[in-house]
């Protein structure tokens, strides 16, 4: 095994700015003041995002970084654009003559294609490509990768890994969307996802999928996006003149048309939910067609659809206008897009999803929506593709709906409202930090003890305190290690919860229970009890739903170092609960209805315990029993009855004795202040067992993951002592509070009637 302290240093994601030193005076000066300052920062950093405003000139700052870094790399470098940008692109970057420079620009569609200098493909062709032969990777419009699936997103990651220098530029981030900043962030290796959400954010309510900004992390959390990503509407922003890049107006035109009935509705209604508006808009396709039709001219205009049968319907209508839909070939799709562009094609109907980011069609100033969704960034970006910077005339954006239809216009303003707040939000708490150059910086290592006559707690990583324990001197160890992927406890990379997948939590975990370690202060023939539960697989994060074998990988791990498997008890959890709790989807009934292919049961716990070979010199004589020990024991016979199960059954009524989950100490006294809570997955019912078996009174009861202290909270009221270790100080603080109480509990149990009578 490697060294501890060279194994952390090579676990350790930070690194410094990745990227190149350069001069203003080394990019081109075709770019603006303030587009020039953009591509400097992206290309000292290494690993950037840009978030940038529509018409502000993305695609020169990512073609000039991209031309900067083939210079330095020597090697070629790739730029991913949604479908048909690509050739718009290359359009671009012309206006830089790269041709005199000797760069050259190439449209790719494999890795045969790909020539020395800068190549540009789409998103859909990457998987053609060897990420190991590019020196660069920019990926345009990566706002578009929520619209992909979560396998190909994680491909796309795994992709970009392989190259050193990236880019990524879109102009819709959404400031409160997690999943999108985790995307980019993992993209380009500024931070994990696991890592961002320990480090910044808590949980909001009582699911898992929920979350928000910690109150103390909130600026801490903008001084972080703004190290490793620039966001601005204007050039103003950035502290440079915007008067090249003031819109024109922008006029809204809304066409009511009176609704009908739909087919099986007895009257005219406002449609609310989705299956009522999909209705009504049926019922009110051929007025919105009509309507829409009546509106074209002989100027440009693009007519932006919904359904497949609007797109259908509009392209008949229209005269001399081009359709592109879904089913289109790829070739079709660029050369429609492109013709519009160019004024060879008169009207142009399709989806926001087809043909709604990276055109830029500023000679059209002309819009109309003869079908909506719900989406406000389709909507937002179809607007976007002619109302931008460059735009010379007033655009004109006429919205067709019926009356029942006014929920979804109502629905994507109040979102317009919230997104464009939410922008100004991000724009300018990044702005006070645009000029700095801030790496995160990982939860400060320090270490502390406090003790007492019945216990002793650790600040520290335990790896290294467990030295300060004696040889052969823990009775039992009994804790719950980090769950891989389930929780998040600190952004050190001393937290072995600090890992993306369950190998590298074996890897790290591996250092605790080594001879030197565990192994070393653990009583011969005692026992090590491992509490866990298994890891669920989810799209979102693994590309596939199923469950991961955490507990196979630990029982294997502690054979390799030396351990017995002795046994395990499965501990019976209330599928409810899961299922109320993470919204699980193979727990939910209404899967059951729909498919009960994708059903599973609940996950239970488990306690897995582990012998450290050797002979036990000090037997545990745990059993009430007149002919073997006097009665001197503390487990009845009918409690081993119960015990000896190989389950170890939920608290329910018609069972009052089995394990109640929420029999674990205070969760909300470790939050600090109303920010974090710490997860405390272990019930108090479970460690009491683990206690009375595995141990005598007065031994020492040992946990390196000692959190908020539930093992010693228990091992000290079954009249146990106790040491543990915890990581985390706040943490840390909660469990010294919570074991000093527990001592008051024991030492109050332990006073004669008469003085606990006079105490009273």
């Amino acid at each position: 095994m490697r060294d501890y302290q060279q194994y952390l240093s090579d676990k350790s994601i930070l690194e410094d700015d990745q990227g190149i030193a350069i001069e203003d005076e080394e990019i081109s000066p075709v770019l603006y003041d303030f587009q020039r300052y953009v591509v400097r920062r992206a290309i000292m950093a290494g690993r950037y995002a840009i978030f940038a405003d529509c018409g502000l000139g993305k695609t020169l700052m990512q073609l000039e970084w991209a031309r900067i870094i083939h210079r330095e790399t020597k090697k070629p470098i790739l730029i991913v654009a949604p479908l048909a940008v690509s050739n718009q692109t290359l359009r671009e970057s012309e206006l830089l003559d790269y041709a005199e420079k000797g760069v050259s620009v190439t449209i790719a569609r494999s890795q045969e294609d790909i020539g020395p200098g800068l190549n540009i493909t789409n998103y859909e062709m990457l998987h053609y490509f060897d990420a190991q032969e590019f020196g660069g990777l920019v990926l345009d419009e990566s706002s578009i990768l929520k619209s992909y699936g979560s396998k190909y997103r994680k491909e796309l990651t795994d992709f970009s890994h392989k190259v050193e220098y990236r880019l990524a530029c879109t102009a819709t981030p959404a400031p409160n969307d997690l999943i999108e900043l985790i995307n980019h962030a993992e993209y380009l290796g500024v931070m994990r996802g696991k890592e961002m959400i320990a480090l910044f954010f808590t949980q909001d309510g009582n699911t898992t999928h929920a979350w928000r900004l910690k109150k103390h992390a909130v600026k801490d959390f903008w001084r972080w996006m703004a190290s490793w990503s620039i966001a601005f509407r204007s050039p103003e922003d950035l502290g440079f003149d915007g008067s090249a890049f003031i819109l024109p107006e922008l006029r809204i035109h809304h066409h009511v048309i009176e609704s009908k009935t739909p087919d099986g509705f007895l009257f005219p209604i406002e449609a609310k939910g989705l299956n009522e508006q999909r209705a009504a808009q049926r019922a009110s396709m051929q007025e919105r067609i009509d309507t829409a039709s009546s509106l074209i001219d002989d100027s440009p205009w693009i007519v932006w659809c919904n359904l497949n049968k609007e797109s259908e319907l509009l392209s008949r209508t229209i005269p001399g206008a081009a359709e592109v839909k879904g089913s289109d070939t790829r070739e079709w799709k660029e050369d429609c897009l492109l013709r519009f562009a160019e004024g060879d094609i008169h009207a142009l109907v399709t989806k926001p999803s087809i043909a709604g980011h990276g055109m830029n069609w500023q000679r059209c100033s002309n819009i109309v929506f003869a079908g909506l969704s719900n989406s406000y960034e389709q909507f937002y970006q179809a607007i976007r593709r002619c109302w931008r910077f460059g735009q010379k005339s007033p655009v004109d954006v006429h919205i067709v709906i019926s009356e029942a239809e006014t929920s979804i216009l109502a629905n994507v303003m109040e979102k317009e409202r919230k997104v464009s707040q939410m922008f100004d939000e991000l724009v300018a708490h990044m702005k006070e930090t645009q000029l700095q150059t801030i790496r995160r910086q990982e939860m400060e290592y320090r270490t502390e003890s406090t003790e007492s006559d019945r216990y002793t707690m650790m600040l520290g990583d335990s790896v290294e305190r467990m030295d300060e324990i004696d040889s052969d001197s823990i009775g039992l160890s009994v804790f719950s290690p980090p769950f891989p992927g389930m929780y998040a406890y600190s952004n050190s990379m001393r937290d072995v919860g600090n890992v993306d997948s369950i190998e590298r939590m074996i890897e790290h975990f591996r250092y605790f229970v080594t001879k030197e370690k565990l192994y070393r202060i653990l009583m011969p023939g005692r026992l090590c009890a491992v509490h866990l539960t298994q890891v669920t697989a989810m799209n979102s994060r693994d590309g596939y739903i199923g469950i991961k074998d955490y507990r196979g990988a630990v029982i294997q791990m502690m054979g390799e170092e030396g351990w017995i498997y002795a046994g395990e008890v499965c501990i019976e959890k209330n599928p409810q609960i899961q299922a109320t709790r993470n919204k699980e989807r193979g727990l939910l009934f209404k899967s059951l209805a729909n498919d009960s292919s994708v059903m599973r049961q609940a996950l239970a716990d488990y306690l897995l315990y582990f012998r450290k070979p050797g002979e036990n010199k000090n037997p545990i004589q745990a059993g009430v029993s007149e002919r073997y020990n006097k009665g001197g024991g503390w487990i009845t016979e009918q409690e081993w009855i119960e015990w000896a199960s190989p389950i170890w059954y939920r608290h329910r009524p018609e069972m009052p004795g089995g394990i109640s989950e929420t029999d674990v100490l205070n969760v909300r006294a470790a939050r600090s202040g109303d920010d974090e809570r710490h997860i405390c997955p272990l019930q108090l019912g479970v460690i009491h067992r683990a206690i009375y078996l595995w141990s005598a009174p007065d031994e020492i009861v040992f946990s390196p993951f000692a959190g908020i202290g539930s093992e010693g909270h228990q091992a000290i009221i079954d009249g146990r002592r106790f040491i543990g270790c915890e990581l985390k100080a706040e943490y840390y603080e909660v469990a010294c509070k919570n074991l000093q109480r527990a001592e008051g509990m024991y030492r109050h149990k332990e006073l004669p009637l008469f003085e606990e009578a006079e105490v009273g």
